[in-house]
């Protein structure tokens, strides 16, 4: 499936779309020192929250999904070299509102979890503005 949202993303940051179905997606993140937070090479949550919100908004895949809320949980820490791939799913649907579940793994462990919820605008939420 074509992905429909979020087409400028920095995918080095928030990493790159895998995969994207019907209301599934794939995002591997590749961490690197950019992301780094201390000497001892720890990744700074941020960009484990970034990439999972872009997986989370690619499920929906919709040209103006937006995220309107959020619960997340950070499992294991992650170090600079780690892939880490997030998987989205969209568990319930209420018209232009959704629920996305994101599970982040690393190494066949999990690193990360959260729930995103999602409302999908009529048009862009910046125009007109």
């Amino acid at each position: 499936m074509e992905q429909l949202t979020h087409l400028k993303i920095d995918t080095s940051l928030c990493g790159k779309l895998v995969s994207c179905s019907t209301k599934e997606a794939k995002v591997a993140l590749q961490t690197d020192s950019r992301m780094v937070a201390d000497a001892e090479g720890l990744i700074h949550g941020g960009f484990l929250f970034g990439a999972a919100d872009f997986a989370a908004m690619c499920a929906v895949n919709a040209p103006n999904v937006v995220l309107t809320g959020s619960t997340s949980r950070f499992l294991a820490p992650s170090r600079e070299g780690d892939l880490i791939e997030f998987t989205a799913k969209v568990i319930e649907e209420e018209g232009p509102k959704g629920v996305v579940e994101v599970t982040g793994v690393c190494a066949q462990r999990e690193v990360f979890t959260a729930m995103f919820k999602t409302y999908v605008t009529h048009e862009h939420v910046l125009k007109g503005r």
